[in-house]
């Protein structure tokens, strides 16, 4: 299955805790002398959860900008970003001019996965050539990206990629990396938030704390003290903490999870990402985790959901917000 090929991925970039950890109210407070989270930074109310639901892989197919475009225009989510590389990318662009009071960042793309769906870089291929297999594309797995790219060529294509959104009439609400390819070395990580910083565009950064260092490294995970002080050094808002919506059997397994992950969830600022597309024909040709997408297309706009978050007293936000809050101060 596509999330289980891409777990690593997703944890080198999460930090999550297991799902099945202790549930939360969103009133629990930080321990006496603990840091101040970055909702509290961002004058968010102290002790409440504050959520970013987000959307990935839009542009990489129709299915996905369909379900996509309501989500947001109905505030069912507050963010997702586009993958310029992509066949349908210019669809979502144009959409966007539209709408352009929308959170809509970039899904900074430097793989493609799937065996008959592909895409290549946005730069031009021969200045990039660590970044092409022998198709012509970009690469299927993120551990090809690390072996046959340098971080100078990254950096060009990530250059390219918010050059092309820029003037195709989008000014990113923020950054982010599809199959986390931009924490698979220091390197590239290091590009990435040097790259967000230059342009003034948050990118999806989680605050390193040790406990969170030290456990990850103990599980093999590539969190060098190099990539610990790039992320230091970072200077513009940061998320508290970072999953991916639960996969699961059956769509109610699925909403059974994904609301004990909002319980559990600590105070701060924490984003969930998902992949929402609309079933059809197509999409189960381009990809295996179709189910999933479909199910995520149906769950936030459930009468169900849309109780509970009121129930749990969830507050929401978006990347745009973030940086308007982080700017007054």
């Amino acid at each position: 299955m596509f999330w289980q090929r891409i777990k690593l991925l997703f944890v080198l970039v999460s930090f999550a805790l297991v799902l099945t950890c202790g549930g939360g109210d969103g009133s629990s407070r930080q321990p006496a002398g603990a840091a101040a989270t970055w909702a509290e930074k961002l004058a968010y109310p102290k002790g409440k959860r504050v959520l970013i639901l987000h959307a990935d892989d839009t542009g990489m197919c129709s299915e996905a900008n369909a379900a996509v475009k309501p989500y947001l225009l109905h505030d069912q989510i507050q963010s997702a970003s586009v993958m310029m590389p992509c066949p349908r990318a210019a669809e979502f662009v144009a959409w966007y001019k539209d709408h352009p009071q929308e959170d809509v960042g970039l899904h900074l793309t430097l793989t493609s996965e799937w065996k008959t769906y592909r895409w290549g870089p946005v730069a031009d291929a021969q200045s990039v050539p660590g970044l092409v297999d022998p198709a012509g594309k970009m690469w299927p797995e993120v551990v090809d990206v690390v072996q046959h790219a340098g971080a100078a060529e990254v950096e060009k294509e990530i250059h390219a990629q918010i050059e092309k959104a820029l003037a195709g009439g989008i000014h990113p609400g923020h950054l982010d990396t599809h199959m986390g390819t931009l924490y698979g070395s220091a390197g590239f990580a290091g590009v990435y938030l040097k790259t967000a910083m230059e342009y003034h565009i948050p990118a999806m950064v989680i605050e390193f704390t040790p406990p969170v260092v030290k456990r990850f490294r103990q599980q093999g995970y590539p969190i060098t003290d190099e990539m610990v002080k790039f992320v230091s050094d970072y200077t513009l808002p940061k998320l508290d903490d970072f999953y991916a919506a639960p996969e699961a059997s059956t769509y109610a397994e699925k909403k059974q999870k994904f609301f004990a992950l909002v319980k559990s969830l600590k105070p701060g600022i924490t984003e969930i990402i998902f992949h929402p597309s609309i079933e059809s024909d197509s999409l189960k040709m381009i990809t295996n985790s179709w189910q999933q997408r479909v199910w995520e297309a149906a769950l936030f706009s459930d009468p169900e959901v849309i109780q509970f978050f009121k129930d749990e007293g969830v507050l929401f936000t978006n990347w745009k917000e973030m940086m308007k809050r982080f700017e007054k101060k």
